[in-house]
């Protein structure tokens, strides 16, 4: 019998080992994650920025597809024919080969006019890069943060629920030896169950805002992750003056926009095209006969030149087209400019908005929590009411909600602001 217990014994340690460890591996796969660690791992796997980076490898190729338009031709050509005639003893072959080679050495204009388009497209999808790396950045940001203040709320409705449990305790014990009345105990019951009701909400905040961090990051959508970084203030030096000028200089909307214009005005130069001569030189070898490729050899070398005197107007139309796309790009331009000192603006005051609100919540939440352990105290000595304590603590809950919620503001509102400013462009 002593033996089958000493045998026992050790199984059941190694077990309860196993089933330790096994229940660790969870908690080990989760990794805390920085802000920078964050942004770092969504640069490497959002899509967005996959497919502007395949947008500016297509718009580089464009460069040397209307590159080649100044480049000779060199082309293979070959047919074969069989005849046979009535009453004929045999049929015969007859071969014709030929090899051209053609060369454009004047355009008008236009071949010169879609590199130059071709290029400024390039340059727009080269910053359309820069621009979704931005974005990107500024989306990791905005959830990182949000996953933050949800957490925090969630502490802090868990404590509101804390605390109405415990009062609860307190007015039953009461309400048991008679000192107080039965509607004490159905409002404190109530006032717990909304809280435990607001406390699911949050806990499902919560839950959304991981997984569309996640999301954005490029992991799992239920992974687990402990967030480095806190919702905490730091304050941004630059003036709002300051900060539009830095805008107008570094913002990829703004230079995207001058390359459209560059494009547009190039577009004017192609349509003009069709007003002018254009000239090429071509050679051709060519052999033929009833042998492969041909017995007989032949060549010719030339220089060709045509103009197209009267088109019906199509010309004049495609040049109006262009000039009126020009005006077009023109005004799109001066919009941005324009909505690029909206953004920054409003980023700037919602930004300070948000810190002077930082100051005022503090102080709230201070003065409501003074406010609740003054009001308990009276309750229990029998000199207060319950409606205090459970206003008391409603207006703590709300403090301590806005408190977080001015940060959270803060950040995110600062997270746009550097993005409106091109604060991340290198």
């Amino acid at each position: 019998m002593s033996r089958k217990k000493a045998f026992v014994k050790p199984a059941v340690l190694l077990a309860t080992s196993l089933l330790v460890f096994n229940t660790a591996i969870p908690f080990s796969a989760a990794s805390e994650l920085s802000l920078d660690d964050s942004i770092a791992l969504a640069l490497e796997n959002n899509p967005s920025i996959k497919m502007a980076i395949a947008d500016k490898e297509k718009a580089v190729w464009g460069i040397k597809e209307n590159e080649a338009g100044k480049m000779p031709n060199l082309s293979l050509s070959n047919s074969n024919n069989r005849a046979s005639g009535a009453g004929a003893a045999s049929s015969s072959d007859n071969f014709s080969t030929s090899l051209r080679a053609s060369w454009p050495l004047y355009t008008g204009g236009r071949t010169e006019g879609l590199i130059d388009q071709a290029k400024y497209n390039a340059n727009i999808a080269t910053v359309g890069v820069v621009k979704a790396k931005e974005q990107v950045k500024l989306d990791t940001t905005t959830a990182y943060f949000s996953v933050l203040q949800n957490n925090k709320l969630v502490k802090v409705n868990q404590q509101t629920v804390d605390n109405l449990s415990e009062h609860l305790k307190n007015v039953q014990a009461q309400f048991q030896v008679g000192t107080i009345a039965k509607s004490d105990v159905l409002r404190s019951e109530v006032e717990l169950a909304n809280a435990q009701q607001n406390l699911t909400k949050a806990q499902n905040a919560y839950d959304v805002s991981i997984a569309t961090f996640n999301n954005i990051i490029g992991l799992p959508l239920d992974s687990q992750n402990t967030m480095k970084d806190d919702l905490a203030f730091a304050s941004y030096d630059m003036s709002l003056e300051d900060s539009i000028q830095m805008a107008k200089e570094k913002r990829p909307e703004i230079m995207q926009s001058q390359d459209t214009i560059n494009a547009a005005k190039a577009g004017i130069k192609v349509a003009d095209s069709g007003k002018l001569p254009t000239v090429s030189a071509s050679g051709t070898q060519g052999w033929s006969g009833s042998k492969f490729p041909g017995d007989n050899s032949n060549w010719t070398v030339g220089v060709s030149a045509s103009w197209n005197i009267f088109d019906a107007g199509v010309t004049n139309a495609k040049i109006k087209e262009a000039q009126a796309n020009m005006d077009k790009v023109s005004h799109t331009d001066q919009q941005t400019r324009t909505a690029v000192e909206l953004e920054v603006r409003q980023a700037y005051l919602s930004m300070k908005e948000a810190e002077a609100r930082i100051e005022t919540s503090k102080v709230a939440v201070d003065k409501a929590s003074e406010d609740l352990k003054a009001s308990q105290a009276k309750y229990y000595a029998g000199v207060g009411t319950n409606l205090d304590v459970i206003d008391a603590q409603v207006a703590l809950t709300q403090a301590e909600t806005n408190a977080t919620q001015a940060l959270y503001d803060y950040n995110v509102n600062k997270a746009k602001l550097q993005k409106a400013i091109g604060a991340g462009i290198e």
